[in-house]
């Protein structure tokens, strides 16, 4: 349950800085054998390495720190920064540490979860908004076998009070939607400056203080197996709906509903969509009362149509230059109702949850989770109950791709995402009661550990 939620934020600094290059968009296909997907011959223990094969960090080791610092940004803000870094090198988290402003630091941890020494290509030190607040989901993981890689204070949402000019440095040598490192400092400062609300970086702002009540979330995914499932009531019939990219209602009402409380895309995700199923109705995001949208920031131009739609004014530079926002998001939309995703959350689930094969290859800075599954999670991380629909199952092949198909379609894969991962977490997730996912072959099963016989491969 949700109630009188607090926040604060500080910063967690990366133990080193590495030099990457920009993420590419990415439509090129791969076949069930390429780094984009993973073999049905891989075991469990090899597609999960991250979560079940951590070593438990030695609190009296000088190799995990607790760091306190104090960082000044140019706007003046002052953060109480409480870092964990897990590093090898005393030297360079000395140099880290200096470069920031932080003056002490003590021998500590600063979570119960497992904390791994990644490399620094991945960065797994995050920014931490302090919460306070007490969650079904999250007893449900301190039970699970994800007790060890959830996080539970990384931001999922960013807003002006994370920025700064250490957060700029922090995070600029991480790149596509893990960081900043795309995106230049002037067009992060206009833009977050208007997301100085909790309404903005908050997903149910409306849930904190006194109103207490579970928070009940449907997540609908675009696949197949949806299609004459009749579970569109069911759907509306939770607090908030999330849906993404195609998200195509018209006409299939009964079997995926009608309501859209949040519509997550990329701008390039977006405009694909809007290309590619406008023969099906789709000219643009669901607009209603309720609806706000979530951009996944992989590029400058997500932070660029941000600050036009908030605006209201044609964009300006970029690929969507002249392109007038009300054009996907309706006429006079307050900044109430847009968020943007935090790109520490979004490297955080990379590297915790799908930390895919694709990052040891040649294609390492093309790979980030998908958008749906980057919706999925952040509905587990800051809803009580989570239902998710049109989700790839082992089954995939008996359902078109998607819901809409006018004739069955083979599900594409795609090298800068891990479908196959994805759909094995999201087995995992169910199994252990973290979310009730919608299956036709075996959906009685409920989830709850220990109810069901998942054999991942």
């Amino acid at each position: 349950m949700k109630c009188a939620c607090t926040a604060q934020h500080a910063v967690i600094m990366p133990s080193s800085a590495a030099s990457v290059n920009n993420f590419g968009e990415v439509k090129a296909k791969s076949s069930s054998k390429s780094t984009g997907s993973l073999e049905s011959s891989d075991k469990k223990e090899d597609v999960y390495q991250t979560i079940l094969a951590r070593k438990k960090p030695n609190s009296d080791s000088p190799n995990t720190q607790r760091v306190l610092a104090s960082t000044s940004s140019a706007e003046g803000n002052h953060f109480k920064a409480t870092v964990t870094l897990v590093t090898a090198r005393m030297t360079s988290s000395r140099r880290a540490l200096s470069s920031l402003g932080a003056s002490n630091y003590s021998l500590a941890t600063t979570h119960k979860a497992k904390l791994s020494t990644l490399s620094p290509y991945l960065g797994d030190m995050y920014a931490k908004d302090d919460v306070h607040c007490s969650s079904t989901i999250r007893q449900k993981f301190s039970k699970s076998i994800f007790r060890d890689t959830y996080l539970e204070m990384v931001p999922v949402l960013q807003g002006w009070k994370h920025f700064s000019r250490a957060e700029y440095q922090r995070l600029r040598q991480y790149n596509g939607a893990h960081g900043w490192n795309v995106v230049p400092y002037n067009i992060l400062n206009e833009t977050l400056a208007l997301l100085n609300s909790s309404a903005t970086w908050n997903m149910f702002h409306e849930h904190n203080g006194e109103n207490c009540k579970p928070v009940r979330c449907a997540v609908v995914g675009n696949g197949g197996i949806l299609k004459d499932s009749k579970k569109g009531s069911e759907i509306d019939q939770h607090d908030y709906v999330f849906r993404t990219n195609g998200a195509v209602i018209k006409g299939f009402e009964e079997d995926v509903g009608n309501r859209t409380s949040f519509y997550c895309f990329s701008t390039n995700t977006m405009r694909n969509s809007m290309m590619s199923y406008y023969h099906l109705g789709f000219s643009g995001p669901p607009r209603s009362g309720e609806t706000k949208y979530i951009f996944l920031p992989d590029h400058d131009r997500d932070y660029i149509l941000l600050h036009a739609a908030v605006k209201n004014i044609p964009i300006t530079r970029g690929r969507e230059a002249s392109n007038q926002p009300p054009r996907y998001f309706g006429k006079n939309v307050t900044v109430e109702k847009f968020k943007m995703f935090h790109p520490d959350f979004i490297r955080y689930i990379r590297n915790r949850f799908l930390q895919s094969k694709i990052l040891k290859s040649r294609h390492k800075d093309l790979y980030r989770p998908s958008t749906g599954a980057v919706m999925l999670l952040a509905a587990v991380h800051t809803c009580d109950e989570v239902s998710a629909y049109g989700y790839m199952t082992p089954d995939f092949e008996k359902y078109s791709d998607h819901y809409y198909d006018k004739r069955k379609t083979k599900v594409n894969f795609y090298i800068n995402h891990d479908f196959k991962m994805e759909m094995n977490l999201w087995q995992l997730l169910h199994k252990e009661g973290i979310i009730k996912l919608y299956m036709r072959q075996g959906e009685r099963l409920s989830g709850g550990a220990g109810t069901t016989n998942h054999t991942l491969s």
